[in-house]
């Protein structure tokens, strides 16, 4: 093998490595955030609930809403972390 052809697959190695670091790091900050707002979320309605249990119905459909919307923005993290791994 020549210089040139070790540096054309060291090349090739290194460009799959980033992708596959990229892809890891998205995913990764990506649920950071989802998984702390849920987390909150799920807290803070327990303290309600436990506040004022009457108002449980309310206080679910809320919470639920919520961690819906939280989930999301993690499959969103999930989509890029695929798209850099498979497409770039």
């Amino acid at each position: 093998m020549g210089v040139l052809e070790l540096l054309f697959l060291q090349s090739a190695l290194d460009a799959d490595g980033a992708k596959a670091i990229g892809a890891g790091i998205a995913m990764g900050i990506g649920a950071l955030g989802p998984a702390i707002g849920i987390g909150m979320l799920v807290g803070r309605a327990m303290e309600a609930l436990g506040r004022n249990p009457e108002a449980r119905a309310a206080i679910q459909t809320n919470m639920i809403l919520g961690v819906a919307f939280a989930e999301a923005i993690g499959i969103y993290a999930l989509l890029t972390a695929i798209i850099i791994a498979f497409v770039i």
